[in-house]
This record gives C-alpha cells, sequence and structure tokens, in this order.
C-alpha cells in the first residue's frame, strides 16, 4: 500500500514536494488557507484539505488543524518544507507523538541546532570554526555587559540565540549604541522567538555567505553536495544563489567538507540540512545550521543530478537511499534569482492579481513556481513568486543564460523585482565575483550602512 503524505506548507514548496511525490508512487494530501483556494498544487493533490482563515497563525502554523487535517486523511507523515514549521522542534515532537512521521530530523537535534548557542558548541566539538565571541550568560549590570563587549571588540554582534531569517540581529559599532542595541534586540527576539537569549560575536564585515549543503540518513551515512554562495542578499534575505561557490581556498575547503560531515555523524543527522558560513580572507566561521530544505536547494541539484527532495522522503520513510559520496558528480555552474512580488526599488510587497504571465524555457531552464495568469498573489505571506535556475558550464555562460531567462519571463498586474536581477546581472562586480553580503544595501542601492539596524 502506497504510503500517504501531508504536505504542511503552500506556495512553491509545496508544489515542488507534490512532483517528488508523485515520482515515488506516494498519495498527497494538501492542506490549504481560505485565502489559498486557488494554488496549482490543490489541483494535482490526491486530497485537499482547509486547515483555517487566511492568517498563517490560524492555518500553516496552526499545529492543532494540521494534525487534524493528517488524522482525518489518514496521513503516513508530514513534510513542512520551508518556512512556517519546518524548524519548529515542538511539531516535529508532536508529529511523531501523533503516530506521524515527520520528515526531517528528530525534534531533538531541531531543538540543538535551532539554539545558535548550542549549535555552536556541536560545530566546535566537530572542529568547525566558529565566529569569536561570547556565548555565555549575560550579566545584569551595564557596566559589566560593557566589559564583555570590549573583551569581544567592536563592531560587534548581538545576536538572538533562537534567531533566523535576518531577525534578531544588530551591529553595534561603539560602547555608547550597546545598551540601547541590546534592550531592542531582546525585545525583537522575544516578540518573534518567544526567546529573549542573546549572545554577542565579533562583525565580520565584509565576508561571502557560503553554505554547505549536506545529506545523512541518521545511520552514519551522510554526503555533501557541495557549496553555494549566497552573498547577494538584501537586509540578510538572499536574492541570487550560485553554486558551486568560486575562489575558494580549497584547503580550507577540504577540511570544512569533511568538518560538516563530521558534525552530521556526531548528532546522527536525519534527512537533509545546510551548515551557513561566513567566509573571509581565506577563513571559514560557521554561522548556523538550517534543519531543512533551503529555498536555493535547486543550483545544487542541478550541478550534481541529486533530486533533494526525494532523498528527504526516501529517508524519512526508510525506502532504499545509497549516499556514497564518489557517487556526487560535480558538473558546471548553476544560478537561481528569486523572483518576489514587491517594487524593484523601495521593496514595499506587492500583491494582486496577475493578469498575464510567462515563464522562461530553454536548454538549461528551470523554472520553479506556483504562479499562472489569473493567480491572486494574497498579501498574508511570502512575497517569493518563482525560482528561475539556470545551469551551464561556466559561471559566465550561466549569467547570460539568466539574462536571456530574464528578458523571456514578465508578470503583469503586480510590481515584481525582476528589473533588479537584470541590472544586477549586468553589474560588472556581480560578473566578476567580487561582491560579498553588504555589495546590494551598500554599494548596488548606494545605501548609508554606517547606522545599519538588522531586522
Amino acid at each position: 500500500m502506497s504510503k500517504k503524505i501531508l504536505i504542511a506548507n503552500r506556495g512553491e514548496i509545496a508544489l515542488r514536494a507534490l512532483r517528488a511525490c508523485k515520482e515515488l508512487d506516494l498519495k498527497t494530501v494538501a492542506i490549504y488557507s481560505s485565502g489559498d483556494k486557488e494554488l496549482k498544487h490543490l489541483r494535482l493533490a490526491d486530497e485537499t484539505v482547509c486547515v483555517g482563515p487566511a492568517s498563517p497563525l490560524e492555518s500553516y502554523l496552526n499545529i492543532p488543524s494540521i494534525l487534524s487535517a493528517a488524522e482525518l486523511t489518514r496521513s503516513d507523515a508530514i513534510y513542512p518544507g520551508y518556512g512556517f514549521l519546518a524548524e519548529d522542534a515542538d511539531f516535529a515532537e508532536r508529529c511523531e507523538a501523533s503516530g506521524f512521521v515527520f520528515i526531517g530530523p528528530s525534534c531533538d537535534v531541531i531543538r540543538k541546532m535551532g539554539d545558535k548557542i548550542t549549535a555552536k558548541g556541536l560545530a566546535e566539538d566537530s572542529n568547525i570554526p566558529i565566529v569569536p565571541g561570547y556565548k555565555g550568560n549575560m550579566p545584569e549590570t551595564d557596566d559589566a555587559l560593557k566589559k564583555i563587549a570590549a573583551e569581544v571588540g567592536y563592531p560587534l554582534m548581538i545576536k538572538a540565540s533562537a534567531g533566523g531569517g535576518g531577525r534578531g540581529m544588530r551591529v553595534v559599532q561603539e560602547e555608547s549604541e550597546l545598551i540601547s542595541s541590546l534592550q531592542l534586540t531582546k525585545q525583537e527576539a522575544k516578540n518573534a522567538f518567544g526567546n529573549d537569549t542573546i549572545y554577542f560575536e565579533k562583525f565580520i564585515q565584509n565576508p561571502r555567505h557560503i553554505e554547505v549543503q549536506i545529506v545523512a540518513d541518521g545511520k552514519g551515512n551522510a554526503i555533501h553536495l557541495g557549496t553555494r554562495d549566497c552573498s547577494m542578499q538584501r537586509r540578510h534575505q538572499k536574492i541570487i544563489e550560485e553554486a558551486p561557490a568560486l575562489d575558494i581556498n580549497h584547503e580550507s575547503l577540504e577540511i570544512i567538507l569533511q568538518a560538516c560531515l563530521k558534525l552530521c555523524r556526531n548528532i546522527q543527522y536525519s534527512g537533509v540540512g545546510t551548515l551557513e558560513f561566513l567566509y573571509e580572507n581565506g577563513e571559514f566561521y560557521f554561522i548556523e545550521m538550517n534543519t531543512r530544505i533551503q529555498v536555493e536547494h535547486p543550483v545544487s541539484e542541478m550541478i550534481t543530478g541529486f533530486d533533494i527532495v526525494k532523498a528527504q522522503l526516501k529517508i524519512a520513510l526508510g525506502m532504499e537511499l545509497t549516499l556514497d559520496q564518489q557517487e556526487i558528480i560535480f558538473r558546471g555552474h548553476a544560478m537561481e534569482c528569486r523572483i518576489n512580488a514587491e517594487d524593484p526599488e523601495t521593496f514595499v510587497p506587492s500583491p494582486g492579481v496577475i493578469n498575464k504571465m510567462h515563464p522562461p524555457g530553454g536548454f538549461g531552464v528551470r523554472f520553479d513556481s506556483h504562479i499562472y495568469s489569473g493567480y491572486v498573489v494574497p498579501p498574508h505571506y511570502d512575497s517569493l513568486l518563482a525560482k528561475i535556475i539556470t545551469t551551464a558550464n561556466t559561471r559566465e555562460s550561466c549569467i547570460k543564460r539568466m539574462l536571456s531567462a530574464l528578458d523571456e519571463f514578465f508578470v503583469e498586474g503586480i510590481s515584481t523585482n525582476h528589473s533588479l536581477h537584470q541590472r544586477l546581472l549586468e553589474d560588472t562586480t556581480f560578473c566578476e565575483n567580487e561582491h560579498n553580503i553588504n555589495y546590494l544595501e551598500g554599494s548596488f542601492l548606494n545605501l548609508d550602512q554606517s547606522c545599519q539596524i538588522f531586522p
């Protein structure tokens, strides 16, 4: 009897998961909110269940409602995707307690790696370098806090232990900013994550953002799918991602790759995940581990031919999957542009009706999206509309192919960041691979970074 998978997400990733399920002959249940009645994957799923109103808190984040849907449809497993409940350890635990397989790592592993202080300790145990800083209990007096900050050194970053998605972070340039910035960050962390624990970290000023994609079965077998460069970002939100990361110190990279696999074995990691690093002057510094699939996973798939979503399903359901590093062959270069429903200059979200659209195509072009002509982009969720992915033998050819794909692609009725991508792909600094995580906001958009406050 075929297993039945409840897809606890929406949009592009829900459609991606549904397609993988079909290839594995798995039955599918698609959940949706009352504001998402016209999602494409609902037409393709074997069953659909409305789990609540348009508000995410009442639908896609409503654990009792999702579990009830799984019980009603007699689902065997729950696929979380990314965002929403994907890294919620309580959700994973409640899935298992209710008799459903959570398609991801164990709740204990999610908790450990979701707490940035604990995660950094585990990384150090596996010989993964971390950013210098202070991870102990914060004192209560201002003088004691200032002393610790001085020891870390300015500029420094205040980070929420439970943070993620670019939230719960602030750069402090000098001592006079410390206390007010700390108070703001703690309040922000409490509001966003229900946990106001913070720590200090040396601020690496002009790094690149490098990722390592891993796949592990929890039984001691682990492989990596190489690196990604996600340095083109705004307010810690990625805009363009590439694989592999180029111009990386080869010796340092090999050490990091093996250390990442060691960490996966040490914590008995099961599923797919991403280790994120800052990279500057030939050195790697561990940031965090995302215990889920990433938005940018297609670029890793394109250079390896390895289906990451199907691997998630196979590992969780005990289906046959061989994890042998020697079988992973890296070919060419891949690039992804995130198309968001937002004004390309102000970045204000732009919900509304898509009157007309045309996807790009051709050799070496992939289009991952849930949108279509007549689709109404709701105001309640993330603004991601589509991902355009190109692959070619070289980075230069990949950029040219992406520009061609962007010329072919259009959406009418709402604003998108389409033109921003076109400008970036013709930018000399980007084309010569000389950008870092500050480039888009700093030089390209001519924003003043001197008083930068991260959301």
